[in-house]
């Protein structure tokens, strides 16, 4: 995993500058601390900051082809790139580096934009063609690895984050407000932008070609398939778990591959123990592992990750994290993060990735993406209780089988309140209405929106939001059953936007680690995707085939355990007695008339009752909106007062590390090492 950066030229506009160049990988260090390289031509200029994973020796980019007319700035794996290569090499291309990066190069120059729909990893790429004068950008089937850009008059500037858009001067950070207001219904905008104005995402599954009047072309390469198989239709349930052991093996197998070594993340939860066993058996050498426990005994998990790391034998290492880590990590989380976190998740996953850098890994694999494909959520259970209520909307029964996905709302009588059932049934009837499953989270989670600046809430369209997620739908979705359409719904708007980024890419790459997720493997969601619902869930008992086989690798008490959500303390680490300082600068009067992004009345009511409570707050939503307002307030900051000063910072570091120039005035003549 890298770091990526560059900008392309028009018509009539100056080469880039290699000095830009250098000021937009700069801030990009944390991605690539081993070393820095750039390309120039007249056109183009890429920069890449390196994180040496794979191909250790020899390995620094931008690489080429054999005649330098192709050049890519890559940021990711191709866990399959030793069968490419073999393929390559065959049908006589010549690689001058042992690198998964060169294979993209080769692939492209034998199989063309085909090549996207080949690569079995997680990836990030700019790729220069200079014989067309064509610059892609491409990321990986399900955005795992961030790709963003901006047009700047007769310049295109793209980047890995946004920052380095910003730390090269050419583009000013501003916020989008309608983006941010979709931030406080989604957790995270739509999936091709951000919540900076003229800051645009690569969508997941996309290559966009920007031709040499810098006009772009998006084509999406990948859509799933979630129409159950018919070759798989009778499997027993043992035999589907025969089969996805098969699949995991394979995928982990592949994201073993490194020259450094690999370790794995241990929550006590069913997906990472199940892959922390079975990457067991195919490494039987010292494996580290690593979890997070919390003080609040509300989300801690210790008993059950020491039980898996016995059971399998790792070498565990955890870090123990009270309100005075999260709050010392928040800062840290948003400014890599890039957007207002809505919930305090992301911290501890920063300070585990700290803890995995210090023990001396730099690749950890992850469980992320077994909910999604194997119906892990409530939210998937919400839907079909819903439906089945909705035959029957006069039913007092029920409703009651909501209490069995919440038993918070089971407690005094709660779950027969007029209120409570209100709640649920709004929108009950709509049931062929796309976005069902989902409704009631996203209204629900708009209520945060009500501590934005009135300007901000009247930027809200969540119509807009919804549409641009409906024009991606796969062919087919409307004849899929409502659990895969779900399913999709929850991949499409929360797994890459928000899990993968602020939960995954952005809190490890912070601290230069690479994850890796077997369970988003192609051949895994392939077949996840294509096996009926009851092996996935049967009435309210969920992902049915992979507690099979946990069931064969597990201790029961791992197997049978109920999903636990992750979660960190809100409101409880950051206001009341033990409230950190920035709390109340970043909150004051002041703070908030400097950037006008929120509610001052609003903000200061909802504040003063937190901190009278001592964080304590009645809703999960009040706890949200205060979060969210108050890493938007960091972000304002960091990304207006504070990033020139970090920029110039980054930028006399980067004359202290390893740099490789290489530049050509014409992209068909012979490169020159400057």
């Amino acid at each position: 995993m890298c770091g990526i950066a560059g900008l392309f030229a028009g018509p009539r506009a100056e080469p880039p500058g290699l000095e830009e160049l250098k000021r937009m990988i700069a801030m990009l260090g944390h991605r690539g601390p081993d070393g820095y390289g750039f390309y120039r031509d007249g056109r183009v200029g890429l920069a890449h900051a390196r994180l040496s994973i794979v191909g250790l020796e020899g390995g620094f980019q931008p690489i080429h082809n054999e005649d330098r007319t192709l050049w890519i700035s890559f940021n990711g794996e191709i866990f399959n790139h030793v069968e490419l290569r073999r393929e390559l090499e065959a049908l006589g291309h010549r690689f001058y580096t042992r690198t998964d990066t060169e294979v993209i190069v080769h692939a492209f120059e034998e199989f063309g934009p085909a090549t996207w729909e080949r690569l079995n990893g997680q990836f990030a790429i700019a790729l220069w063609d200079g014989r067309r004068r064509d610059l892609w950008l491409v990321r990986d089937r399900l955005g795992i690895l961030p790709l963003v850009y901006a047009r700047s008059g007769d310049h295109l500037a793209f980047a890995s984050e946004a920052k380095a858009l910003f730390g090269g001067g050419r583009i000013r950070p501003a916020f989008d407000p309608a983006r941010l207001s979709q931030v406080f219904t989604h957790w995270s905008t739509a999936p091709h932008g951000s919540v900076f104005a003229r800051v645009e995402s690569v969508p997941a599954a996309t290559a966009i070609r920007f031709d040499a009047a810098l006009v772009p072309h998006a084509d999406r390469y990948w859509q799933p398939d979630m129409a159950p198989a018919e070759d798989l239709a009778a499997l027993s349930l043992d035999e589907a778990a025969d089969r996805l052991e098969d699949k995991l093996l394979d995928a982990i197998r592949l994201r073993l591959r490194a020259d450094v070594p690999v370790g794995v993340y241990i929550s006590g939860g069913l997906d990472s123990s199940v892959i922390a066993a079975l990457a067991r058996k195919l490494d039987t050498t010292r494996m580290h592992s690593f979890g997070v426990r919390f003080t609040d005994a509300g989300f801690d998990e210790t008993p059950q990750q020491r039980l898996v790391a016995a059971h399998v034998g790792t070498e565990h290492h955890d870090i123990l994290c009270g309100p005075q880590d999260i709050q010392a990590a928040l800062p840290d989380v948003v400014w890599h993060a890039e957007s207002p976190q809505i919930r305090t998740a992301p911290a501890p996953l920063f300070l585990l990735s700290r803890l995995v850098r210090d023990s001396g890994i730099r690749v950890v694999l992850s469980g992320e993406g077994a909910d999604e494909w194997l119906s892990g959520y409530d939210i998937f259970k919400e839907d079909r209780v819903r439906r089945f209520w909705a035959r029957r909307p006069e039913s007092r029964i029920r409703p009651r089988l909501l209490g069995r996905i919440h038993p918070f709302a089971a407690v005094n009588g709660q779950k027969d309140s007029p209120l409570w059932q209100a709640f649920f049934k709004r929108g009950m009837m709509e049931t062929a209405e796309p976005f069902y499953a989902h409704r009631i989270r996203w209204q629900n989670t708009a209520w945060t929106q009500r501590l934005l600046a009135p300007d901000l809430r009247a930027a809200a369209d969540a119509a807009a939001f919804e549409a641009q997620v409906a024009a991606h739908l796969p062919d087919g979705w409307s004849n899929w059953s409502p659990l895969a359409r779900a399913q999709w719904v929850e991949i499409a708007t929360f797994l890459g936007p928000y899990l993968l980024a602020s939960q995954g890419d952005r809190v490890a790459m912070a601290n230069s680690i690479e994850v890796r997720y077997p369970f988003l493997d192609p051949e895994v969601d392939r077949f996840c995707a294509a096996l009926p619902d009851r092996l996935k869930m049967l009435g309210l008992r969920d992902k049915l085939v992979l507690r099979r086989l946990a069931a064969r690798l597990l201790p029961a008490e791992i197997g049978r355990r109920p999903k636990r959500p992750y979660r960190a303390p809100m409101t409880t680490a950051l206001f009341g007695a033990g409230a950190p300082g920035y709390v109340r600068d970043l909150l004051s009067p002041e703070a908030l008339e400097r950037y006008g992004l929120v509610d001052g009345a609003g903000m200061a009511a909802l504040a003063a009752r937190a901190h009278a409570r001592d964080g304590r707050m009645a809703g999960e939503r009040e706890e949200m909106a205060l979060v969210g307002v108050l890493t938007l307030q960091m972000l304002a900051r960091a990304m207006i007062d504070e990033l020139p000063r970090r920029a110039a910072a980054l930028r006399t570091a980067l004359d202290r590390a390893d740099i490789h120039v290489l530049e050509q005035p014409d992209p068909a003549a012979g490169s020159v090492a400057a």
